[in-house]
C-alpha cells in the first residue's frame, strides 16, 4: 500500500506482527487478455459483454458488444466463431456459446428496437466509402459514431455485400440483415445503391454538396467468380457459383435442371449445393482433394451430406458435354498431393457451377498514382489499412486477408480509426494488449461442470425443400446459462477467494465494482491467493531488495 492504514492494534492480534517484512515476492493484481477477445477479429469485448449479459442486462451487453462490431444478429448467424476454438472452457467440459449469445442479444435488439446513438458533434469532415459490405458498413458505423459525414456507394440494389449476395437465405435471413443495415443508415448515414464508382479519385472530387471528400475507404466485395479450363461443348451449360446465389436475390431463379455439378471443395461450393437441392435439384459437389484438407467448413460439409448432397472427393473435371460431364480420379502421393489416376467417370449433369474462388474489380483504381496491386489482385496497404495514394484507405475482400465476414468487419473498424485520425494530422495508436490468459494460469476446481447448450436445427425434411433459417436461437433462459459459464479468464470478478484464503487478513475489499487492494504491511508473500484465484488475475513478483 501507498499509504499506511490508521488501524489500533490490540498486543493478541496477529496485526501487531508486520509479516510483510518477511516477504521476497508480492501478489500482485492485474488484467489480462481473454483468449476469446484476442482471437476474436472484429475485436470485439466478449469477455466485457458476457459479464453484462450474464447479470440480464441484455440491452447493456448488445451496447457493450455494438462497440466494436455493429452486427450482433448478423455475426450470431455467420460467425465461424473462431473464439470458441481459443475458449478456455473447453479444457474442462466445451467452449462457452459466444456465438449464440451473440445471436441472442442481435435478435433481442431487433425485436426491442434498440437503436444507435447520433454523435454528439460533427467533425465537419466528409468520408466517402465505397462498397455497401460487411467491411463497408462497418467503417461507415465507426466513422458515424466519431462525427464525420459519411456517404456509401454501392453498385448493387441492396446493401449487404456479399453478406446478401454469397450467404443464402437459410444462413442469415434477410430481414435480420436489413434491420441491422437500416439501424446504421438511421444514424444519419447517406447510402446510394445502384451506383457504381468508375474513377475513385473522380468520385472523390465530385464530393456532392460541400465539396469534395476529404478520405475514402474502398470496400468493394469479391464478386468475380474464377473460371476454369474447362474443355466443353457449345451445348454445355457452365455458370460460376457467385452468379447463382446472386440471382437467387431476384424474381428470376437460375435454371440449372435438376442434375447440377458443383466443382470446388469451399464453403461457396457448399453454400450453392445446398441452395440448389432446395430448388429441388440433386447436386454432386466435384473436388481434387479429401474431405479433411477442403477449405469449406466441416460443420458445413456435414449439413450438406445430411441433406443429401453427394461429393465426389479425389475428383476432378476433365470435359463437360451437353448432358454429362467426365471426371477423372485422384489418389494421394507420398506427400499428400492429389494426383491424376487415368480413371476416369462420367456424371450425368444438365449444368455445371464453378465454385473456385472469387476476385475484386480494381477498375475503379484505374489510374490512381502511388496505388499498388499485388500478384493476387489485391491492394497492398499498409498496417493502417492506407493504400499507397494518401488518404486512400481499403480493407475486406479488396486486401491481402482471410476472406470472411468477421474479419471484414474488423477492417472496417480498424480502417474508420486510422482515417479519423489521418484527418486529424495524427497517426491512431493501438492500446497496448495484455498478456493471454492460459488455461494454466487459472484454477478450475472451482468451475462446476456445465455442458454447451445445443441450439436447435430445423428437421432435415425442411432443410431439403425450403429456405428456412436452419440453426435456430436461444430463449432467455438458456442465453442466461450460456452467458454465465464464462470462466472470466484473467480478470477479478469478485468471487472474493483471495479475500478469505489470505492467511494474514492482507487482502482489502474496496466495495462492489473496485475489486481488491493488498496491504503490504502484513502480507508476507506466501502465494495462496495466487493459487486460489479461479480467473488468473493475481501473479507473483518478486521484491526488489
Amino acid at each position: 500500500m501507498d499509504k499506511p492504514f490508521a488501524i489500533t492494534l490490540n498486543p493478541g492480534s496477529s496485526l501487531a506482527n508486520h509479516t510483510g517484512s518477511w516477504r521476497t515476492a508480492r501478489p500482485v493484481y492485474l488484467d489480462r487478455l481473454p483468449p476469446c477477445n484476442n482471437q476474436c477479429p472484429a475485436g470485439e469485448d466478449i469477455q466485457g459483454w458476457l459479464f453484462d449479459a450474464e447479470s440480464g442486462g441484455y440491452e447493456a451487453a448488445w451496447r457493450h458488444l455494438t462497440r466494436d462490431n455493429p452486427f450482433a444478429a448478423i455475426m450470431g448467424r455467420v460467425c465461424y466463431h473462431s473464439c470458441e476454438s481459443a475458449c478456455n472452457r473447453g479444457k474442462i467440459d466445451e467452449a462457452v456459446g459466444i456465438n449464440s449469445v451473440e445471436r441472442f442479444l442481435g435478435d433481442e435488439a431487433i425485436k426491442r428496437g434498440w437503436k444507435f446513438a447520433a454523435p454528439a458533434r460533427e467533425s465537419g469532415k466528409k468520408v466517402l466509402i465505397v462498397g455497401a459490405g460487411p467491411s463497408g458498413m462497418s467503417a461507415a458505423y465507426h466513422l458515424r459514431r466519431m462525427g464525420h459525414a459519411v456517404t456509401v456507394m454501392d453498385a448493387g440494389p441492396y446493401m449487404g455485400g456479399m453478406m446478401r449476395f454469397g450467404i443464402p437465405k437459410y444462413r442469415l435471413p434477410r430481414e435480420v440483415l436489413d434491420a441491422e443495415m437500416q439501424r446504421i443508415v438511421d444514424m444519419g448515414v447517406t447510402v446510394r445503391l445502384n451506383s457504381k464508382v468508375d474513377n475513385i479519385l473522380e468520385q472523390m472530387k465530385s464530393g456532392g454538396a460541400g465539396g469534395s471528400f476529404d478520405a475514402a475507404f474502398l470496400a468493394v466485395g469479391a464478386h468475380i467468380g474464377k473460371r476454369a479450363m474447362i474443355p466443353s461443348g457449345d451445348a454445355a451449360r457452365i455458370v460460376d457459383a457467385i452468379s447463382v446465389l446472386r440471382s437467387m436475390e431476384g424474381e428470376d431463379k437460375p435454371l440449372l435442371g435438376r442434375r447440377v455439378v458443383v466443382y470446388g471443395g469451399g464453403n461457396t461450393a457448399v453454400d450453392v449445393a445446398r441452395t440448389v437441392k432446395r430448388m429441388g435439384a440433386e447436386p454432386i459437389i466435384v473436388y481434387r482433394r479429401t474431405r479433411d484438407k477442403a477449405p469449406a467448413h466441416d460443420f458445413e460439409i456435414e449439413e450438406a451430406l445430411q441433406e443429401g448432397v453427394m461429393v465426389k472427393w479425389l475428383s476432378t473435371i476433365k470435359q463437360a458435354g451437353d448432358k454429362e460431364i467426365t471426371i477423372e480420379k485422384m489418389a494421394l502421393d507420398d506427400k499428400g498431393f492429389p494426383q491424376p489416376t487415368g480413371e476416369f467417370e462420367t456424371l450425368e449433369a444438365d449444368s455445371v457451377v464453378l465454385a473456385l474462388g472469387q476476385d475484386v474489380d480494381l477498375g475503379l483504381l484505374n489510374g490512381v498514382p502511388g496505388l499498388e496491386v499485388t500478384k493476387d489482385g489485391v491492394v497492398k496497404v499498409g498496417t493502417d489499412l492506407m493504400t499507397g495514394h494518401p488518404g486512400i484507405f481499403a480493407g475486406g475482400d479488396m486486401v491481402p486477408a482471410e476472406r470472411n465476414v468477421t474479419v471484414a468487419v474488423g477492417h472496417g473498424k480498424k480502417a474508420a480509426r486510422n482515417i479519423d485520425a489521418w484527418l486529424r494530422g495524427e497517426t491512431y495508436a493501438p492500446p497496448p494488449k495484455h498478456e493471454v490468459a492460459q488455461f494454466e494460469k487459472l484454477n478450475p476446481w472451482y468451475y462446476a461442470d456445465a455442458p454447451k447448450t445445443v441450439r436447435p436445427m430445423l428437421d432435415i425434411i425442411r432443410r431439403q425443400s425450403t429456405f428456412d433459417e436452419v440453426q435456430g436461437g436461444l430463449d432467455e433462459s438458456n442465453a442466461l446459462f450460456e452467458a454465465r459459464r464464462c470462466l472470466s479468464c484473467g480478470n477479478c470478478f469478485e468471487c472474493d477467494n483471495c479475500y478469505g484464503v489470505c492467511p494474514d487478513n492482507a487482502v482489502i475489499k474496496l466495495g462492489p465494482g473496485k475489486r481488491f487492494q493488498f496491504n503490504y504491511d502484513y502480507c508476507k508473500g506466501c502465494g495462496v491467493c495466487v493459487a486460489e484465484c479461479p480467473c488468473g488475475a493475481i501473479r507473483m513478483e518478486a521484491e526488489e531488495i
